[in-house]
């Protein structure tokens, strides 16, 4: 016996969709840039599936609806799939450091973030600088 119509349905999707799905969707190919420093995009992909069906029992004028045929019932079936792409940051390499610099506009928090060591280590170089013009004698 022969699977579902149902089966060979969810079947060929799920197979379309593995053929989509690559990591090079998700983790793109890097891009050198001029000054040498690499660029690798980085996306939030989703996949949404759905497959549905109904089997449509023949009643003949006066027949039982209990008797049994060997024929399969008619099937009406259907599936679908869907893909969302969006991409989330940039990941930058070269000069010896890693920065990731996302796309969405509320990124700036997360960039002060980022960036706060480099700042207090220019805070700190200030202090220091103007602590030894005040130590010197004049």
């Amino acid at each position: 016996m022969e699977g579902h119509p149902i089966e060979s349905l969810m079947k060929t999707v799920m197979e379309s969709l593995k053929e989509m799905i690559d990591v090079n969707t998700i983790v793109g190919d890097p891009v050198e840039s001029m000054d040498g420093n690499v660029i690798i995009p980085v996306s939030k992909v989703s996949f949404g599936f759905a497959a549905g069906g109904s089997e449509f029992a023949i009643v003949k004028n006066g027949q039982d609806k209990e008797k049994k045929e060997e024929k399969p019932l008619p099937f009406g079936g259907g599936t679908g799939a869907g893909i969302s792409l969006q991409p989330i940051a940039f990941l930058i390499v070269g000069g010896g450091q890693i920065k990731l610099l996302p796309v969405y506009q509320n990124a700036m928090w997360e960039r002060i973030i980022d960036i706060s060591p480099q700042i207090l280590e220019q805070i700190k170089a200030i202090f220091k600088k103007s602590e030894e013009k005040t130590a010197q004698p004049i």
